[in-house]
């Protein structure tokens, strides 16, 4: 079946071809062929890739229902809840996600695997004693040798609370917050370990979030050391509800937060950034330009809404750690929360339900964000990484805009495609088909008057999320 469908990945993806003719300066282009003045040259561009678009008509709704449901069947999951219930508890949560990833894990001929990453966190201000915490992490490998090492991780937190984080007796529902982000990972591992990519992907269950992100930080932390290469993180995290707290019901939209200014940048890389002006250009940043390209190309009638912040307003999520060492990462949440059933105590109050309940669930919604997350980390896996180096010569002054970028090593590498927009555009919006050369000089156009970048294109048309140029000499 794996042979049919990498097969069917090869044949029958739907491209057409997009020509564009150019000259180009002695020197700039590496192949022979784009030397000659006024040589066409094609770009495969996929319209709707049908492996991607099998894989999200594969999301279902009822599967992220159960998932829910099944979760809060504990009670409670809060991380300072019993570890050892069979029928109440985190602990309990833990190892009926850890069964369900194995289930598909046993599945995939090999190619996923399933721990359960356990560490004693010690005391902190929101954990009394010394606590084990586990994050339930299945890795799906990637089957192309030059890209089996590039790692993508999607994760939500399967722990819960209710009005107090430190009470871990209380029921804790957590049906939204996060049993729906949970369970959209689950959908996803279960559709998506059908298929084979390029790239590894990890699918992720995370503990301690609000007891302040301490199973991703761990994760985070582990990965750093080991040298994985995570090119992108995606949290799920408040990703149930079409109605929010104002009365307004949006199941079109999802918020994706991303930051602009590296929360590592170094000093150094803060003066170049200043000098340029790539406060908006961020790696986490094109991450969420790439999502909502692919996003809503994929799942018609939804809307990616890209917010120019890390979080929410002082607020955080498991994506913060990984900014925070170096990785790309972006949220996803609800276009507009519902305060009443989220960090509360289940109750009915003045004739008001509160508590994080599965009644205010949209799980048709769910499952389109869901969607959005699959496409998205699916082009990912499928396509080359983005270019590396990316550079913009700046030693002599000119009206031109010369760009130059390492080679990728993918044997089915087609070519680069640069891209452009005016610097008041929050999106890409302009692009050029230069081929397979490793610099090109954009006539005629000053880097003073818009942002340039550059993606690497497989043959099949699957295009990597941008590399923005830093200056070079």
């Amino acid at each position: 079946m794996q042979n049919l469908i990498g097969t069917a990945r090869r044949l029958t993806a739907l491209t057409i071809i997009s020509c564009v003719s150019f000259s180009v300066l002695p020197g700039t282009a590496q192949d022979n062929a784009a030397r000659r003045p006024g040589v066409a040259r094609s770009a495969p561009r996929t319209i709707i890739n049908p492996e991607i678009a099998e894989i999200v008509r594969e999301i279902d709704a009822r599967n992220i229902e159960r998932s829910v449901r099944k979760l809060v069947s504990f009670d409670t999951r809060n991380t300072l809840s019993s570890q050892n219930d069979p029928a109440r508890g985190i602990g309990a949560a833990r190892d009926w996600l850890f069964a369900e990833f194995s289930k598909l894990a046993a599945q995939s001929g090999g190619r996923m695997t399933v721990e359960k990453q356990t560490f004693e966190q010690p005391k902190a201000p929101r954990i009394a004693t010394p606590t084990m915490i586990t994050n339930v992490v299945a890795t799906l490998r990637g089957t192309q040798p030059e890209s089996e090492r590039r790692t993508y991780v999607v994760s939500g937190h399967y722990d819960s609370m209710c009005s107090s984080p430190t009470d871990g007796k209380c029921d804790a529902p957590g049906a939204n917050d996060d049993a729906s982000g949970t369970a959209a990972v689950l959908e996803m591992a279960r559709v998506m370990t059908r298929h084979k990519f390029d790239a590894t992907i990890v699918f992720m269950a995370v503990a301690g979030e609000e007891q302040g992100l301490l199973g991703a930080t761990y994760f985070a932390e582990q990965a750093k050391q080991k040298e994985i290469d995570i090119e992108a993180m995606f949290t799920n995290d408040i990703i149930g509800n079409s109605l929010g707290g104002n009365g307004v019901r949006d199941a079109r939209s999802v918020r994706v937060f991303s930051e602009g200014v590296p929360s590592n940048e170094k000093t150094e890389e803060a003066t170049v950034r200043r000098g340029v002006g790539g406060e908006n250009d961020s790696s986490s940043r094109q991450l969420a330009r790439f999502i909502k390209e692919t996003g809503e190309q994929y799942v018609r009638g939804m809307r990616v809404t890209m917010v120019y912040r890390r979080d929410r307003y002082l607020r955080g999520g498991d994506h913060i750690p990984f900014l925070e060492h170096g990785f790309a990462a972006v949220r996803f949440t609800e276009p507009n929360e519902d305060y009443r059933h989220q960090h509360q105590n289940v109750r009915i109050e003045n004739g008001v339900q509160y508590g994080d309940l599965p009644q205010f669930v949209d799980f048709n919604y769910t499952a389109n964000v869901a969607r959005i997350n699959a496409a998205s980390l699916a082009m990912l896996a499928f396509a080359p990484a983005r270019p590396k180096n990316a550079g913009l010569v700046t030693s002599r002054l000119t009206n031109d805009t010369e760009l130059k970028w390492d080679a990728n090593l993918e044997p089915d590498l087609a070519g680069y495609e640069l891209v452009w927009r005016d610097t008041t555009s929050p999106v890409w919006t302009n692009s050029r088909w230069v081929g397979n050369v490793t610099s090109y000089t954009m006539k005629g156009m000053s880097k003073d008057n818009y942002f340039f970048g550059v993606r690497a294109v497989d043959k099949q048309g699957y295009k990597s999320p941008v590399s923005f140029p830093r200056p070079v000499r």
